[in-house]
């Protein structure tokens, strides 16, 4: 998410232009707990920029990944251009956000779904089959001015080019919905678009997109949410799954939900929420995990609940995923920094 057009451009150039380091807070965070979780009925969302981290991790490890929840964002690799991160900014923004360079082919799917099986061929991503029976929630409102209809719905066409079957994809664009994550109870009104980016749409999103995507894996359909969660959510601390990595843009805490249960036996399943831009816990707290109603599903469906964070730094003021490459040029495939410190939080999970 972006305050504003200006800002959002002031702000990439800086977080392109400048090194990204850890964000070093003072607090005291309890490690991942290995819980056995299965690694192999993982499932992904993410809102804004989040969206496109999501998209991301979903094709960098599809053997682990059975459907994915793109909320206002658009088709992997949008924004990559021949010419790196400083060009890439103005695609990101103006091609494959406010959709003003659509007279220009951006986006581009059938283009970025070849892109996507010359990287699967190269071993850079997970083979695209993988991805082939996945479940796909897209999510565009009406009233959302930062990323346009066109940008999703393009989002559907990558998909579908990638062999996913249409039947597959639900794509939800009635809702006269901001740019926000939407909920049923929480947050600002509807057609709202500012922090923390809850919206009140009388809308259970968290429980829609699980529930699409995991109605036929093998434990069945999700019974009903709870109307509070049992348990809290956690602060961890992030700082052992970015050693190496070198500039990263992550924070060094993370949040997580782990219902009782799944503390008590092995074989829940992962769901990884990505935050949008300036959604991260420096700048709104919990209120993106706490009123997203993720937590409220988790302990009915042995769910564990992952809330990755990004870093709040000067050159990085809204605290982006990295979809435009500010982290490096391989931002897109399962050796990026983001990706694979995230990767190695699902490991410690499924110890």
């Amino acid at each position: 998410m972006f305050r504003n057009k200006s800002m959002s451009v002031l702000g990439l150039a800086a977080a392109a232009a400048i090194a990204f380091t850890a964000c070093s807070e003072r607090e005291t965070e309890k490690p991942l707990p290995p819980s056995g979780a299965r690694l192999d009925a993982t499932s992904v969302s993410g809102i804004s920029s989040g969206a496109y981290m999501a998209g991301q991790f979903q094709l960098a490890h599809g053997d682990r990944v059975i459907g994915a929840a793109i909320i206002a964002g658009g088709p992997w690799g949008c924004a990559e251009s021949a010419f790196g991160s400083f060009m890439n900014i103005n695609k990101a923004v103006n091609g494959c956000m406010l959709n003003m360079m659509a007279g220009l082919g951006v986006p581009d799917s059938p283009a970025l779904a070849a892109k996507a099986k010359a990287a699967a061929a190269a071993g850079k991503i997970s083979a695209l089959e993988t991805i082939q029976s996945d479940k796909i929630y897209l999510f565009t409102g009406t009233e959302d001015r930062l990323v346009k209809p066109p940008i999703v719905k393009a989002a559907r066409d990558f998909y579908e080019r990638l062999g996913v079957p249409p039947s597959n994809i639900v794509l939800e664009e009635k809702l006269p919905a901001g740019h926000a994550f939407i909920t049923d109870n929480e947050g600002a009104s509807c057609g709202t678009t500012g922090e923390p980016y809850v919206n009140d749409c009388n809308y259970d999103q968290a429980g829609i997109l699980l529930q699409h995507i995991y109605a036929k894996e093998i434990y069945g359909p999700l019974v009903p949410r709870l109307e509070k969660p049992r348990g809290d959510i956690i602060a961890f601390d992030q700082r052992p799954y970015t050693e190496g990595l070198g500039s990263h843009g992550l924070s060094g805490t993370g949040l997580i939900y782990i219902p009782k249960g799944c503390r008590l036996k092995r074989g829940c399943r992962v769901h990884i929420a990505f935050h949008g831009c300036a959604q991260n816990r420096a700048t709104v707290g919990n209120v993106f995990a706490n009123g997203s109603g993720f937590a409220r599903w988790a302990d009915t469906n042995n769910l564990i609940i992952l809330f990755p964070q990004t870093a709040t730094l000067p050159t990085n003021p809204q605290a982006c995923w990295d979809w435009w490459g500010y982290t490096g040029a391989n931002f897109l495939s399962r050796d990026a920094k983001q990706i694979t410190a995230v990767n190695r939080m699902l490991e410690t999970l499924a110890q």
